[in-house]
């Protein structure tokens, strides 16, 4: 089971975080510092598995950005590596080369791909084409909820002339 989801710059800001174990917030911050330390410190030869906790942190570097998720001891480290790498994929087909500035101005389509790929800490969706046609569906919902609120309020303008 995946526990959490943080993706860190090289400057060691948060970029997105996703929690699937309860941790208090307190608990959360000490988490994302210590992990940080950690990670943004190690070498680019050493090896993507950091033991942390009684738990494993398997991270994968993405240009400017860190995608570390937390698994069981006992989970498999290289899926944990396929599924960091499906996500970028994902975020790279959509945005079409993703960069920090993408996840920073557009945080809520990050988090609704990646509740696409992970339920519960668990791998949901394994179909890139799947995940695009189900975000293809999700801003049609929006640009049609967009275009009614705009011709609600035109409506509304137009009457209090």
């Amino acid at each position: 089971m995946i526990h959490f989801v943080i993706l860190i710059s090289r400057q060691g800001k948060v970029r997105l975080t996703k929690w699937y174990s309860p941790y208090a917030q307190k608990e959360r911050l000490k988490v994302i510092r210590e992990l940080s330390g950690v990670i943004l410190t190690r070498g680019p030869k050493l090896c993507n598995v950091v033991e942390w906790r009684g738990y494993k942190v398997v991270y994968r570097r993405y240009a400017s950005l860190y995608f570390c998720m937390c698994i069981d001891a006992d989970d498999n480290e290289l899926e944990v590596l396929e599924i960091i790498h499906h996500f970028v994929e994902i975020l790279d087909r959509y945005f079409g080369s993703v960069c920090e500035l993408d996840l920073i101005f557009n945080f809520h389509k990050a988090f609704y791909i990646l509740d696409e790929i992970l339920i519960a800490g668990e791998l949901q969706e394994s179909s890139k084409k799947t995940v695009a046609r189900l975000i293809a569906a999700q801003d049609s919902l929006v640009e049609t909820a967009k275009e009614q609120a705009s011709s609600i309020s035109n409506m509304i303008a137009q009457a209090t002339k």
